[in-house]
This record gives C-alpha cells, structure tokens and sequence, in this order.
C-alpha cells in the first residue's frame, strides 16, 4: 500500500468520527477538493499524519474547529462578480419591492461579505426595514466574523471598485468605519441579518422565501448532496421566487431544472415557476 492510498484510508476514518463525534457528514462532499484541503489543514498542523490528528481532533473542540476551517471554503468579498449583483438589483430587485416584506436566505454566507452587499443593495433600492436576510454558514467561527462585520481595510478599495461596478448609487465609505487597518460594517446594515448556524447536508430549510443565494458552495458537493440541497430550496422558495447560484454552477441537468427559467444569462439567476392550476 502506497503513501496515497494509506492517507485515503485514514481520512475517511477522521470524517468518519467527525460525524459521530461532532455532526459534520462530510461523506457528501466532492472527494478531490476535500482530500486537498485536510492535506493543506495537515501540513499547516502540528501532526505528521492524520492517525495523530485523529485521536486529537475527536477529543478536543478547538483541534476540530481548526480541522473545520481548514475544510470549509471562507474566501468571499464584497460585491464579489459585479455583474451578478448588478443583474440582481435590475432584474430581481424590482420584483421584490413588489413584496410587502421579503424573505432571504444566503446559504453558505462565509464571513459575510457578500451579506453585507446585498443588504446595502437592497438599502439602495428602498427595501431598507422591508426584508430579513437568513445569513448561514456551516462554520460557527466564520459566522462569528461575519456578525461583527469588520474588514481589512487594505481590500475596501477593491470593494469599492466592485461596488461601483455592481450599480452602487451612493458612496461605498458611507457603508464603513475605518478604524486604524480596519473597516467596521455600519451596525444598520446588521439589523436585518440574522447570522445562524446551518448544515445544509444535514437541516432542514429556513420556510418560506422570495430570494436564496447559494453562490460557489454546490461545486465543493458529489451530485447526491448537490441535489438533496437543491431540493431544499425548491421546497422553501415560493412561486416566482429567485434561486442565485455561482457562475460556475448551474441547474442544467437537475431534478428540480423543470420549475425555473433563468433570467439573466451567464449569471446563474433563475425563477420559479408559478404552479399551474
């Protein structure tokens, strides 16, 4: 037995514990991306090899949310594809605001980047005091970053630019203090977010929404997690509802591809279909 097929081995025996230790299935997850990041996680670790680790991670909760992080992709900005979010505040927004109040549920949010974008977005637009953003992560300690919204401030240009590209009509500064190399996410923008732990391989939805972004968390998943999670929303989006997904994924090939139409091309923004009588 080679090096390779021993490290396989013991991998699946670590997720294997993991799961009955701590409730993380990653069994679900797309092996080749997994298998590169528990050997980054390793190399970056005070173990030689994952039989050490083990032993260490089933016992103690800090070795394990390190082993977490390591596994989950927390790479975000703000505003990240412009053309996204200025396809969504064109194309979806003016649907919204046809809402009394509306429903959002970001799924896989990271530390919030993209969170904080759109809830200044829909500031923009008018809906301010009219939506509540679901912000989830499977990660508690990203989740923590996200809810107290502070940046680098060495990326707020590049956000800014993003911003400006994406449609934004005022100020992005206005949007942040910056605090000596850092940027803190005006409190406002906060209020309407609930930051909240979510397993999407393992929970169950969030009810009823107008509008869930999902955007590069699919491409990590085999196609049994990938269309247990598109089910998921199906089930909780209303008709004529928007499913936003990455730009390298897609609901071609899908169960669920039938109900919904994609109205902005190369965006993956797609709609619900209104039930037929």
């Amino acid at each position: 037995m080679n090096t390779e097929e021993l490290f396989d081995i013991e991998m699946r025996l670590l997720l294997h514990g993991v799961n009955q230790v701590y409730g993380y299935d990653f069994t679900d997850y797309s092996e080749a991306s997994i298998k590169r990041r528990i050997s980054q996680w390793l190399a970056s670790s005070k173990f030689s090899n994952l039989s050490d680790a083990q032993s260490v991670v089933l016992r103690d909760r800090q070795v394990f949310e390190s082993l977490l992080r390591g596994i989950t992709v927390n790479v975000s900005e703000m505003f990240r594809d412009p053309a996204f979010f200025k396809a969504l505040r064109e194309q979806v927004v003016p649907h919204l605001k046809t809402y009394p109040f509306v429903k959002i549920w970001h799924a896989g949010c990271a530390s919030g980047e993209e969170a904080y974008s759109l809830a200044i977005l829909l500031e923009e637009e008018g809906l301010k005091g009219r939506f509540r953003m679901y912000a989830t992560d499977i990660n508690n300690e990203v989740l923590q970053s996200a809810q107290e919204g502070i940046y680098a401030l060495k990326d707020m240009q590049r956000y800014t630019k993003n911003y400006q590209s994406a449609g934004g009509k005022g100020s992005f500064s206005d949007y942040y203090t910056a605090r000596y190399d850092h940027a803190l996410m005006l409190p406002s923008l906060r209020e309407q977010i609930v930051f909240a732990s979510h397993n999407l391989a393992v929970d169950a939805d969030f009810g009823e929404m107008h509008l869930i972004l999902c955007r590069n968390v699919l491409i990590y998943f085999k196609p049994t997690l990938k269309e247990r999670v598109l089910r998921l929303f199906d089930t909780c989006l209303l008709s004529g509802g928007f499913l936003c997904l990455g730009l390298k994924e897609t609901l071609d090939g899908r169960r669920i591809a039938a109900g919904y139409s994609e109205i902005a091309p190369r965006m993956r923004i797609y709609r619900k279909s209104y039930a037929k009588e």
